[in-house]
């Protein structure tokens, strides 16, 4: 089709300059021939070349509008369908990333909630663990005082006692000595005065 449009337009150009050499004329022309309107030769083939030129704009819009432009609409059809296909593919991938985001948000978000309440029993745990312990180091830190304290006390006791033995033994000793009766219960009796007056008692 296209070598056939070539053949109209080159025949349609040759056939004019075909006639005129054939009238032998050979008068020069000034300017264009085309316009040449008052030539003696040129001037007898304006109609010849308004014929072919109405013509050949015939054939060439007959072929654009049945081959050309048909041709070229529909490249531009499947261009813009396959553009429309390409926009509806990135819209549906589009759609899959943002659908797999709020996935992956929701995902992370059930997870840092989880963490979260891993670590907050975890926390309470220790704090029972840990209050359940010193609760546990109190009590027997306590029971050992309480201990020690008795301990200390019954030895506070007998040293109490063997001190006041002590002290009477000795009174009595050192009144036998001035040459004097002992009264042990005098003797006892202030002893215990003097210690509970000292705080010891």
């Amino acid at each position: 089709m296209r070598g056939l449009t070539t053949a109209i337009v080159l025949g349609g150009l040759v056939l004019p300059a075909v006639a005129l050499a054939a009238t032998g004329e050979a008068v020069p022309v000034e300017g264009m021939p085309q316009l040449a309107f008052g030539h003696p030769v040129q001037g007898r083939y304006l109609l010849a070349n308004v014929f072919w030129l109405l013509v050949i704009f015939g054939l060439l819009y007959f072929l654009m509008a049945n081959y050309a432009l048909p041709q070229v609409g529909s490249v531009l059809e499947q261009r813009a369908a396959r553009i429309s296909a390409d926009l509806e593919a990135a819209h549906g991938a589009k759609a899959e990333a943002d659908a797999a985001m709020a996935a992956h948000r929701e995902a992370t978000a059930r997870a840092r909630a989880e963490a979260q309440a891993a670590i907050a029993t975890a926390t309470q745990q220790a704090s029972a663990e840990a209050t359940q312990r010193s609760e546990a180091l109190n009590a027997r830190l306590a029971r050992q005082i309480e201990e020690a304290e008795a301990r200390i006390a019954a030895a506070r006791e007998s040293a109490m006692g063997a001190l006041r033995q002590v002290s009477t033994e000795t009174a009595e000793s050192l009144v036998a000595k001035l040459g004097a009766r002992a009264d042990r219960g005098a003797i006892g009796t202030a002893v215990d005065r003097v210690l509970a007056a000292r705080g010891q008692a």
